[in-house]
């Protein structure tokens, strides 16, 4: 009889071994590497845990398809080394993981320093559509066009043997693994839970990041209670690789003055100092002048829901059909067709597409050899993205249609084979 273990990350320490432990965590597509500016300042004070995710500088190649997975193996690497508590600092989906253990282990983490994060990043449809395109094309695609996203167009024409790191880097991830992680960021939304963040929190931003930029990171700050933010001038979204002295200085200060204590193991609790007015970040002049701003604090709605098949329907619905395709139908829905579109969600998507005898893979399969057979070509259409977000390959698409041809009729497949080849090309070109 076996028994599945987690798997744990492949990690590395530098500093000193009686040091308090500060934890770097890697941007998707990145490595260790990433950290390489800030670990000499920081291992003065802090016995430095740097980690790669899945499939990334070689780690192997164990996909986690959600954050809070992530966090399970990060947690039992962790406890595995006897590490309970530890500053955390995360680029990115790095972030991410950082208000995971926030949110669900507060008692672990004694600071937190969010790079470049957001309470939800972009779209769910964005990262299940660059999924599309790396099962269909390899990393390829996306290594070219990393530095785009990840440095400033100075910065990227004054460097390009870092921006060369860049393109290779990504290019040696499994693809799986970045296909997982990118579904991790798709299915991460905290925007209503970020009160729940307890522990001291600077959120740093590049100022020049189109990715998750200074509005993403003013968002985290309005609802994180005890926060403050900092914007780095001159940098985009891999901050800490194009501003390292700006974000090492901010580091330094941060883990320096708000490390919260920890439990007292006689009584099972902590003394608590009450949260002053949320500070301003003040530049050090003879740095480079990272600029500090604080936004007002917001408490954000809570909302409950019931049990219910619609709210579970809504939900596959989305992570099928993608955000756009729903918020269009339930945007045209009316006094006429709205009963409809609640009638599908609950039980088309709530009861059937929810229900865990077929995976969505096969589900996808199914659903278009139905479509063929009755010649619905507009929901085809839709539902050939569907297939794609729901990691059918177009090779395999294609055999459906086939098998379809000779079961549902030539005429059919035909017309169907035209309607898929359109989405396919449109799904899985990737942007130049």
């Amino acid at each position: 009889m076996s028994e599945t273990k987690t798997p744990a990350l492949q990690y590395r320490f530098d500093g000193p071994e009686d040091a308090p432990v500060l934890i770097l965590g890697p941007s998707l597509g990145t490595t260790w590497h990433m950290w390489d500016r800030q670990v000499p300042e920081l291992t003065q004070q802090w016995r430095v845990f740097r980690f790669d995710l899945p499939g990334h500088g070689g780690a192997p190649a164990y996909p986690a398809g959600s954050v809070a997975e992530l966090a399970e193996r990060l947690l039992v690497t962790l406890d595995g080394l006897g590490v309970q508590r530890f500053g955390y600092a995360g680029c990115a989906l790095g972030g991410a993981l950082g208000i995971e253990l926030a949110l669900r282990h507060p008692e672990r983490i004694a600071s937190l320093a969010l790079i470049a994060a957001s309470p939800r990043f972009g779209t769910a449809d964005e990262f299940r559509q660059r999924g599309v395109i790396v099962r269909t094309n390899g990393l390829d695609p996306i290594a070219r066009t990393s530095p785009d996203r990840w440095f400033t167009n100075g910065f990227a024409a004054a460097q390009p043997a870092i921006t060369e790191w860049a393109v290779q880097m990504v290019r040696t991830t499994d693809p799986g693994c970045y296909i997982a992680a990118c579904e991790a960021l798709a299915s991460f939304d905290v925007r209503s839970q970020l009160a729940g963040v307890v522990v001291p929190t600077l959120v740093l931003v590049g100022s020049d990041d189109q990715v998750t930029g200074p509005a993403e990171a003013r968002t985290l700050v309005a609802g994180i209670p005890d926060a403050r933010l900092a914007v780095v001038p001159g940098a985009s979204h891999l901050v800490p690789v194009e501003q390292p002295a700006a974000v090492t200085d901010l580091l330094v200060r941060h883990f320096s003055t708000a490390w919260q204590p920890a439990y007292d193991s006689t009584t099972g609790q902590m003394a608590i100092v009450a949260a002053p007015v949320k500070p301003v970040l003040a530049p050090v002049p003879s740095q480079p002048a990272p600029i500090a701003e604080i936004a007002p604090a917001v408490v954000p709605h809570q909302t409950t829901g019931r049990a219910d098949p619609y709210d579970a329907g809504i939900k596959v619905r989305r992570e099928v059909l993608g955000d756009a395709h729903v918020d269009r139908a339930l945007a045209q829905a009316d006094d006429f067709s709205g009963d409809f579109q609640e009638l599908i969600t609950r039980y088309a998507w709530g009861e059937v597409w929810g229900r865990p005898g077929l995976d969505r893979r096969a589900r996808s399969c199914v659903t278009l050899t139905a479509l063929v057979a009755g010649g619905h070509l507009d929901e085809l259409a839709f539902h050939t993205r569907a297939a794609l977000r729901n990691g059918l390959t177009p090779d395999e698409i294609k055999e459906v249609l086939l098998q379809a041809a000779v079961y549902c009729g030539v005429p059919a497949a035909n017309s169907a084979f035209k309607v898929a080849q359109k989405v396919i090309r449109e799904e899985t070109t990737p942007e130049e």
